[in-house]
């Protein structure tokens, strides 16, 4: 996944249906001698709205917490999409405008407090670490560089087999890699984990080799190829929002023909296009261990 040199401005036609990071604060400072508690924090996506339904499907949000030995202060950190996932996946198709629009920046969020009952009802919040106020304070360093640098949502991750040992195409760019990437941090600070199984939901999309197609420019551009940008065009019109089920049903017909027995799906990543020739079992959502990282005080053998 590509870093960037800067976020850029989002355009005022990007809505979201709920407001990113509506208690947002900034990071504090914390004392050095401070000793603060770091927990993993997991529930169903859309948990606030639809309880633990997409729990059964195992589709998690991840996230993690802290608090402070010194003050007593809890607070809560996650990464997730400013726009809505669905915008971070599919693009808008908008009149006059030859290239799809896309609204698929994703951004961290700290807030104070840890919402106890959100996490613990039908998810998880449980304790994985404690760290010193110094590596809090450096860990927080970092999240500002990955937060102005690693801006773009990306929900697929691509490969070529269900195989554990398959190339992976492209990867993810969600909550979960942002949590991943954290306790990283931290281990790489000093930070020493406990021996508990953590998994984590992955959206899996199979492809055999994927194809360069272009950016933009070159395909929708005044000397781009007009064949190609009404292809993919076509293809992610029937992702739009539907007003009625019959709609959906219709659109969802298109897309199973488009996917499953033409194997063709147009993949945006990095801000540009490609051709994945798709196959079986095709998509599948998946919630697998990821063991949390070894610290360079951890054995070798958790």
């Amino acid at each position: 996944h590509r870093r960037f040199d800067y976020r850029p401005k989002t355009d005022p036609y990007c809505q979201a249906r709920y407001t990113f990071c509506p208690t947002g604060s900034a990071i504090p400072h914390m004392k050095e001698e401070d000793v603060i508690e770091v927990y993993r924090l997991q529930a169903p996506v859309w948990e606030f709205k639809y309880g633990d339904l997409l729990g059964h499907l195992k589709i998690m949000h991840d996230a993690v917490g802290f608090k402070s030995s010194l003050t007593g202060k809890n607070y809560t950190m996650e990464w997730y999409e400013l726009f809505q996932l669905g915008n971070c996946t599919f693009p808008h198709l908008r009149p006059g405008m030859d290239a799809p629009f896309w609204c698929n920046q994703g951004a961290a969020c700290f807030y104070e407090g840890i919402d106890d009952a959100h996490w613990k009802e039908n998810g998880t919040l449980v304790l994985v670490t404690t760290i010193s106020g110094t590596m809090f304070n450096e860990m927080a360093k970092w999240v500002k560089y990955d937060n102005e640098t690693g801006i773009y949502y990306e929900t697929w991750t691509v490969q070529a087999s269900p195989d554990k040992q398959a190339v992976v195409w492209f990867d993810s760019y969600e909550c979960s890699k942002f949590i991943l990437r954290t306790y990283q941090k931290l281990a790489d600070l000093g930070a020493v984990f406990n021996k508990i199984q953590t998994n984590y939901t992955s959206i899996i999309l199979f492809s055999g080799e994927p194809i360069y197609l272009g950016n933009e420019t070159s395909i929708f551009g005044p000397l781009g190829n007009k064949t190609l940008a009404a292809a993919i065009r076509d293809f992610y019109y029937p992702f739009k929002p539907h007003r009625t089920v019959g709609e959906f049903f219709v659109d969802l017909l298109k897309i199973i023909n488009r996917v499953v027995l033409n194997h063709q799906f147009y993949l945006f990543y990095n801000l540009e296009y490609w051709f994945l020739p798709m196959k079986s079992p095709y998509l599948k959502i998946i919630y697998e261990e990821v063991p949390l990282p070894n610290g360079s005080k951890t054995s070798s053998g958790l």
